[in-house]
């Protein structure tokens, strides 16, 4: 029984020995190590520019700002329906960093508030712009040479034809002024952007090896777009939404700013400029600081996408 017993533990350890040097494990380990080695690159590639790294800082503190504002803006109440004439327009002082506005509200904590209503704005005007313009690009440029590819590229190029400001401020001025409908305008006229970035190249993809291949091989068309030809596409898409987001923030604002945008009470950066703008030049903070926080943020998601860019693209490195 004791010998059988020790030729099992030998058997066990050969077994166990042999699972060890087995080719799939060797390779789940070189994959983590792949993958560790790719984000290494991507890092680096992100961070060869300073100023992508300072974009990111200001990104993050921007989100965790807008996350967080009921607890670290000093008076969150003031971000609603609140006024305070004993305290209206003060200058900036220790009780009020950055002064007040018109109604004694604190001016540094309603920009921390409009944070929340800028991101929201950028986040779903990209979330539905970006998938309706990747689509009809990716199908533009698939079914190129035929009326399918006429008919989407010539309405997007209607639509590019107009100056962006113009063709949102016009869909604005029908609808009701609200966050809703401003976000509604914008992404009539940012999806044909998209459209047109796809739409390049897919039809360079079009005539490729692989695609070529794939239709031989009896692959669907839907294989063909979403499986070999999206992928190219992703580094451009991921690219020009990173320096999109400020962008779509200014444009926001500028709704903002004409009384397009969200109303009041709740707090917006447009608005606030435009409320300040009257008091000018004695009352300067009420306009100049909600104008450093636009310029702030649209700073921050250009360097960070000029840094999304360099790392999504196949640059030299010492890594390589």
């Amino acid at each position: 029984m004791a010998v059988s017993a020790r030729k099992r533990k030998k058997e066990l350890k050969r077994a166990l020995a042999y699972e060890a040097k087995r080719p799939e494990n060797r390779t789940v380990s070189s994959l983590g190590e792949m993958r560790k080695e790719n984000i290494k690159k991507a890092w680096y590639r992100f961070s060869r520019n300073k100023m992508s790294v300072v974009g990111l800082c200001i990104v993050i503190l921007v989100i965790l700002a807008a996350i967080l504002a009921p607890y670290i803006t000093p008076y969150p109440e003031h971000a609603g329906a609140y006024t305070d004439f004993a305290n209206s327009t003060k200058a900036p002082c220790a009780q009020f960093l950055l002064g007040t506005d018109n109604m004694g509200r604190d001016i540094l904590s309603r920009i921390v508030f409009s944070f929340r209503g800028a991101l929201k704005m950028a986040i779903l005007v990209l979330a539905i712009s970006v998938p309706v313009g990747t689509c009809l690009g990716l199908l533009a440029g698939f079914m190129n040479g035929t009326w399918v590819d006429m008919l989407i590229m010539r309405i997007s190029d209607i639509f590019l034809s107009v100056p962006a400001l113009l063709l949102a401020l016009a869909v604005a001025s029908i609808l009701k002024p609200n966050l809703t409908n401003s976000m509604l305008a914008i992404t009539i006229m940012w999806w044909p952007w998209y459209t047109r970035l796809v739409y390049g190249v897919a039809t360079s993809c079009k005539n490729e090896y692989y695609v070529v291949s794939a239709q031989l091989t009896g692959a669907s068309k839907s294989h063909i777009i979403f499986k070999e030809i999206l992928p190219n596409c992703l580094s451009p898409i991921l690219t020009k939404m990173s320096l999109d987001v400020g962008w779509v923030i200014l444009m926001g604002a500028t709704l903002s700013y004409v009384g397009m945008g969200e109303q009041p009470p709740i707090p917006s950066l447009g608005q606030m400029v435009s409320d300040g703008a009257r008091y000018m030049p004695d009352k300067w903070w009420m306009t100049i600081f909600p104008c450093l926080a636009i310029i702030i943020i649209i700073m921050g998601f250009n360097f960070m996408g000029d840094g999304i860019g360099d790392m999504l693209s196949k640059g030299d490195s010492k890594y390589e």
